[in-house]
Protein backbone atom coordinates (compact mmCIF):
# COMPACT_ATOMS: atom_id res chain seq x y z
CA UNK A 1 0.00 0.00 0.00
CA UNK A 2 1.60 3.20 -1.02
CA UNK A 3 1.03 6.42 1.49
CA UNK A 4 -0.28 9.49 0.50
CA UNK A 5 2.18 11.22 -0.80
CA UNK A 6 2.60 14.39 1.35
CA UNK A 7 3.46 11.32 4.36
CA UNK A 8 6.04 9.98 2.06
CA UNK A 9 9.52 10.24 2.52
CA UNK A 10 11.33 12.59 0.28
CA UNK A 11 15.21 11.62 -0.62
CA UNK A 12 17.55 14.36 1.21
CA UNK A 13 20.37 13.04 0.27
CA UNK A 14 22.95 10.38 -0.71
CA UNK A 15 26.00 10.19 1.64
CA UNK A 16 29.69 8.77 0.56
CA UNK A 17 32.07 7.96 3.39
CA UNK A 18 35.68 8.58 2.09
CA UNK A 19 39.12 8.37 3.11
CA UNK A 20 40.45 11.21 0.90
CA UNK A 21 37.62 14.06 2.17
CA UNK A 22 39.90 16.65 0.38
CA UNK A 23 40.24 15.10 -2.93
CA UNK A 24 36.85 14.35 -3.74
CA UNK A 25 35.42 17.44 -2.23
CA UNK A 26 37.49 19.10 -4.97
CA UNK A 27 36.22 16.28 -7.46
CA UNK A 28 32.77 16.98 -7.04
CA UNK A 29 33.16 20.77 -7.05
CA UNK A 30 35.45 21.50 -9.72
CA UNK A 31 35.16 18.11 -12.31
CA UNK A 32 31.49 16.92 -11.70
CA UNK A 33 30.55 20.92 -11.21
CA UNK A 34 28.17 20.57 -7.88
CA UNK A 35 27.76 23.51 -6.21
CA UNK A 36 28.78 23.31 -2.46
CA UNK A 37 26.16 24.54 0.21
CA UNK A 38 27.88 23.29 3.39
CA UNK A 39 31.40 22.78 4.11
CA UNK A 40 32.93 21.89 7.09
CA UNK A 41 36.64 21.58 7.48
CA UNK A 42 36.63 20.10 10.77
CA UNK A 43 33.85 17.92 10.79
CA UNK A 44 34.72 16.17 7.53
CA UNK A 45 31.48 17.18 5.61
CA UNK A 46 30.54 18.48 2.84
CA UNK A 47 26.97 18.83 1.19
CA UNK A 48 26.29 19.53 -2.47
CA UNK A 49 23.30 20.63 -4.55
CA UNK A 50 22.48 18.00 -6.82
CA UNK A 51 19.45 19.25 -8.34
CA UNK A 52 16.46 18.37 -6.20
CA UNK A 53 18.26 16.16 -3.73
CA UNK A 54 21.81 16.34 -2.17
CA UNK A 55 25.41 14.46 -2.37
CA UNK A 56 26.89 14.61 1.01
CA UNK A 57 30.93 14.36 1.24
CA UNK A 58 31.67 12.37 4.85
CA UNK A 59 35.28 11.81 6.24
CA UNK A 60 35.76 8.70 7.56
CA UNK A 61 39.08 6.80 7.88
CA UNK A 62 37.72 3.55 7.39
CA UNK A 63 35.61 4.24 4.02
CA UNK A 64 34.94 0.72 3.06
CA UNK A 65 35.37 -0.22 -1.13
CA UNK A 66 33.27 1.10 -4.10
CA UNK A 67 30.41 -0.64 -4.54
CA UNK A 68 29.40 -2.08 -8.29
CA UNK A 69 25.89 -2.23 -7.25
CA UNK A 70 24.64 1.09 -7.55
CA UNK A 71 25.68 4.50 -9.32
CA UNK A 72 24.72 8.06 -9.06
CA UNK A 73 23.13 8.93 -11.90
CA UNK A 74 23.40 13.04 -13.00
CA UNK A 75 21.41 15.20 -16.00
CA UNK A 76 23.38 17.47 -17.26
CA UNK A 77 22.75 19.85 -20.33
CA UNK A 78 25.53 19.56 -21.85
CA UNK A 79 27.16 16.12 -22.10
CA UNK A 80 30.30 17.34 -24.00
CA UNK A 81 31.47 20.16 -22.05
CA UNK A 82 31.13 17.00 -18.79
CA UNK A 83 33.24 14.59 -20.98
CA UNK A 84 35.77 17.90 -21.60
CA UNK A 85 36.12 18.25 -17.83
CA UNK A 86 36.35 14.88 -17.31
CA UNK A 87 39.05 13.80 -19.51
CA UNK A 88 41.26 16.85 -18.27
CA UNK A 89 40.68 15.99 -15.06
CA UNK A 90 41.86 12.29 -15.79
CA UNK A 91 38.80 10.34 -15.25
CA UNK A 92 38.86 7.12 -15.97
CA UNK A 93 35.51 7.17 -18.44
CA UNK A 94 33.60 4.85 -21.21
CA UNK A 95 32.71 7.81 -24.20
CA UNK A 96 29.39 9.00 -24.83
CA UNK A 97 27.15 6.45 -26.55
CA UNK A 98 23.85 7.24 -27.88
CA UNK A 99 21.03 4.89 -26.67
CA UNK A 100 17.58 4.10 -28.49
CA UNK A 101 15.93 6.23 -26.31
CA UNK A 102 18.00 9.48 -27.51
CA UNK A 103 19.57 10.01 -24.35
CA UNK A 104 23.40 10.32 -24.67
CA UNK A 105 25.15 8.46 -21.32
CA UNK A 106 28.53 8.23 -20.49
CA UNK A 107 30.42 6.49 -17.27
CA UNK A 108 33.16 7.30 -15.32
CA UNK A 109 34.16 7.05 -11.11
CA UNK A 110 34.95 9.14 -9.03
CA UNK A 111 38.23 9.71 -7.02
CA UNK A 112 36.98 6.81 -5.08
CA UNK A 113 36.04 4.44 -7.71
CA UNK A 114 32.04 5.35 -7.21
CA UNK A 115 30.07 4.92 -10.29
CA UNK A 116 28.65 7.80 -12.14
CA UNK A 117 26.30 8.02 -14.97
CA UNK A 118 26.03 11.40 -16.70
CA UNK A 119 23.46 12.06 -19.41
CA UNK A 120 22.11 14.39 -21.55
CA UNK A 121 18.72 14.57 -23.56
CA UNK A 122 18.80 15.62 -27.48
CA UNK A 123 18.68 19.46 -27.55
CA UNK A 124 15.09 20.64 -27.79
CA UNK A 125 14.00 17.48 -25.75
Amino acid sequence: MSLPIHHRPTLFSVELRTAQWDEMVTWYRNVLGLRVLVRVVDDGYALFEAGDTRVAILSREAAGEASGRWSLGFEVVDLDSAHVRLREAGADLVEPKTHPEGFRELVTSDPDGNRLRLFAWPTGH
